[in-house]
């Protein structure tokens, strides 16, 4: 087996997922519109408290993509990361379809399926869990991030979603009126 070529497809996957999911917590934090902004978006989405919601989103992502760039705790990162995508293909990606430019579940579910591979073929040489002899990799790794990421995300909407009324989608541009 080539190692080498596995450590170095390693340290790609984990340099593409745990960079984007930091700056999507980033922003949520200190974007544009900053907690503030994530806050209104979630209690539209029927997040209860909102205000609690958006600081656990975004510290969420933040701790999840910084511990995949590590490589640390792979196996449990990378549940999180399938629990993070479960919760944002349930409350702002559903009834969208499968494409990404209609809003679909495409990106989270790409996303999330990396996210179990990642799981199962381990952060590689070139990570903090090898650094420290710990194997939290392999297939009943990928097994736990894929059922246990998705039924932590869905128990999660379970508990905090309660929207006040069923969004009405207009017409023609998907706007939610």
């Amino acid at each position: 087996m080539n190692t080498a070529g596995l450590d170095i497809g390693m340290v790609m996957v984990r340099l593409a997922l745990g960079p984007m999911l930091v700056v999507h917590g980033w922003n949520k934090a200190f974007g544009l519109g900053g907690l503030t902004g994530t806050t209104g978006w979630f209690e539209s989405m029927g997040f209860r408290p909102a205000r609690l919601h958006a600081r656990i989103g975004a510290a969420s992502e933040i701790c999840a993509g910084i511990l995949l760039i590590l490589g640390f705790l792979t196996g449990l990162t990378c549940a999180a990361f399938v629990a993070l995508m479960v919760v944002a293909a349930v409350t702002g990606h559903r009834g969208k379809g499968y494409f990404v430019f209609n809003g679909g579940v495409e990106y989270v579910v790409l996303v999330a399926m990396t996210a179990v591979g990642a799981a199962a073929a381990g952060p590689g040489e070139w990570s903090l869990d090898h650094a420290v002899g710990w194997t939290v990799a392999g297939p009943w790794w990928a097994l736990a991030a894929g059922v246990g990421g998705a039924l932590a995300g869905r128990t999660f909407v379970a508990v905090s979603c309660r929207p006040a009324s069923e969004a009405v989608v207009s017409q023609g541009e998907g706007e939610r009126i």
